[in-house]
């Protein structure tokens, strides 16, 4: 069951940090996160699908936590990842590294920073499951001004690409038909929306 909470941990939230949604495509991550002091070292890999909202969890984390961010950790200096990591076992600060993936698929050079990777835990965020979708595109639209009727979202949910690229695609496409029709989003709408991704109505779901 997918919830909107003010955050994913009992502190208190900034102002973009109010709308974050919690199902079961994240909510494994968010467990492992609020108990940072529990870890066995105080490091953590999280990666995910691009989209998924893995950069203001960690955001979140780091400032709830007094812990550092590095995003796109498998882009960055090994060096820096290097003394980063032991800094933070050195002060008890936990170090989170947000990734596309594992850091067994990144091209690590430094021999020391490799071991060190290896020992730390790796949490992921899942694909978007079918309430999550919803909540995201419900929550993108009254972004713009627009609102999305539960039937809306029980036409389009289904039919589109599972994934946080999808939902964006379908919030973008939702929003160009509201717009050149100058109404809201209904389900005339919504149909013209799938219609211009190439989404047949028939069409009652995608893996």
């Amino acid at each position: 069951m997918t919830e909107q909470i003010a955050l994913p941990f009992q502190w208190p939230a900034d102002d973009d940090e109010r709308d974050f949604i919690i199902s079961e495509a994240n909510q494994a991550a968010v467990r492992h996160l609020e108990h940072w002091s529990l870890w066995p070292v105080m490091a953590t890999v999280l990666t995910g699908p691009r989209k998924s909202g893995r950069s203001l969890l960690g955001r979140i984390f780091a400032a709830k936590s007094g812990g550092r961010l590095i995003d796109n950790a498998a882009d960055q200096d090994e060096e820096l990842l290097f003394h980063a990591w032991n800094t933070a076992q050195t002060d008890r600060k936990p170090l989170l590294l947000v990734a596309d993936l594992p850091p067994p698929q990144w091209s690590i050079g430094l021999p020391d920073l490799r071991s060190r990777l290896m020992a730390t835990p790796h949490i992921a965020i899942g694909e978007p499951d079918a309430p999550l979708m919803a909540a995201l595109v419900e929550k993108l639209l009254a972004a713009r001004g627009l609102a999305a009727p539960a039937d809306v979202l029980r036409l389009v949910v289904p039919r589109i690409e599972r994934s946080y690229v999808g939902v964006g695609r379908i919030v973008d496409a939702l929003d160009a038909a509201a717009l050149a029709r100058r109404r809201a989003v209904t389900i005339k709408v919504a149909r013209e929306a799938l219609a211009t991704m190439g989404v047949s109505e028939d069409r009652g779901g995608c893996s």
